[in-house]
């Protein structure tokens, strides 16, 4: 029989089979990969392994974890060549370009090391629908921008669905391609804002250690696991065409959530094949929280989980944000990235004036969006504001 999830077709021929293939999401699967285990296979990785991987034109998750382990770093030259080389392949000389708009930064969650935590005392700031749409016009007076990602807080009776797919409504006669990144969601709701013009769904499992998780989620629904992490399944099943996935750099061992990261792309790609995927490992900024991240990754080890990952996945979208400053942004454009974002502002109504509303955290490359254009084209690649169209809907 034929099964659909979106435009995604799967044919199952066992009514048993079609019944576990259903139920099935990724925290299933998530109990069967140790992270400690993980964390050991990735350190004992060889010259041998990486030598190996490098020279496969499909890499498994093992491949994957060689090409991000230690044994790796003295291979980092030949990795950014040939991450270039797919990449050119695959994206031409183009970088994509996107803008978030905060609009809700209510939120009922406790993470420790964000801006937008419930116990922060500020005044929380929610834009109405006249707000909304004067932000969407100061964003076209920026740049030609036509890929939007519309933000908020996880607050269900403040930010929740209705508030959501009334954004969405306002924003559509102004950008092209409308993404969320916004609480986990149910499938139908999902499949609801669709239906409202949502292209693409962002979501941060933030770290894939659940023995840890609620270190740094101690409250709110985010505190869930199973419920965030098995998301990207509801996503999935509610045929949204682009899924964004991300882990944050600073708070467990960063190859090791990489890695669970890229078991789980592997995971959905196979689940729902015709979906579009993207990547993004920020690395923790300052922010209200005062949070110190408990690791760091140095620009050498965002480089190189950026070339493992096109290596890895040839097609993925790799995005980096303005968390990034503006020299690493533009030398990792030509190497592996193929989106990113400009003029960020990271509190609602940030775009119509200067206000003090809470910020989720401090944006790195302050740029505005013309001079990030004009620098792209100066190192001879594209700008491409569009790359989803109202036509297609």
């Amino acid at each position: 029989m034929l099964l659909r999830f979106g435009f995604n077709e799967v044919i199952i021929r066992d009514r048993n089979a079609l019944k576990k293939f259903v139920n099935k999401m990724f925290s299933e699967e998530l109990e069967k990969i140790d992270w400690e285990e993980t964390t050991a296979k990735i350190a004992a990785k060889t010259e041998h392994d990486v030598i190996a991987a490098l020279n496969k034109e499909v890499l498994t998750v093992e491949d994957f974890m060689a090409l991000i382990s230690p044994a790796a770093e003295p291979y980092l030259e030949q990795m950014a060549r040939l991450s270039m080389k797919y990449t050119q392949e695959r994206f031409g000389k183009t970088i994509s370009m996107y803008i978030p708009l905060y609009i809700s930064n209510a939120c009922t969650n406790f993470c420790v090391y964000c801006g937008f935590n419930h116990n922060n005392k500020f005044e929380r700031t929610t834009l109405t629908e006249e707000q909304i749409e004067a932000e969407c016009k100061a964003i076209r007076e920026l740049g030609p921008f036509e890929n939007l990602l519309i933000v908020t807080g996880e607050h269900p009776s403040i930010a929740g669905v209705d508030y959501i797919e009334k954004a969405l409504k306002i924003a559509r006669p102004y950008f092209n391609n409308l993404s969320i990144e916004v609480m986990p969601l149910k499938s139908e709701d999902y499949y609801r804002l669709t239906q409202s013009g949502l292209n693409g769904v962002v979501c941060f499992q933030e770290t894939y250690n659940k023995a840890r998780y609620n270190v740094y989620h101690p409250k709110g629904m985010k505190s869930i696991f199973d419920w965030r992490v098995n998301g990207f399944d509801r996503m999935g099943m509610a045929g949204v065409h682009k899924i964004g996935m991300g882990v944050l750099i600073g708070l467990e061992d960063w190859r090791t959530d990489v890695a669970m990261m890229a078991y789980h792309l592997r995971y959905l790609q196979k689940k729902y094949w015709k979906t579009r995927y993207s990547v993004n490992f920020p690395r923790m900024r300052p922010s209200e929280s005062g949070f110190q991240p408990n690791v760091t990754m140095t620009d050498k080890q965002l480089a190189q989980v950026t070339f493992a990952f096109r290596i890895f996945e040839h097609d993925v979208d790799i995005s980096y944000s303005t968390r990034e400053n503006p020299t690493f942004r533009e030398n990792m454009m030509k190497l592996g990235v193929t989106s990113m974002s400009a003029g960020s502002k990271t509190e609602p109504g940030g775009y119509t004036h200067a206000q003090e509303a809470l910020e989720q955290f401090h944006v790195s490359d302050e740029r505005s969006p013309i001079d990030v254009a004009n620098d792209i084209r100066s190192l001879g690649y594209e700008v491409v504001w569009k790359d989803w169209d109202k036509v297609f809907d």
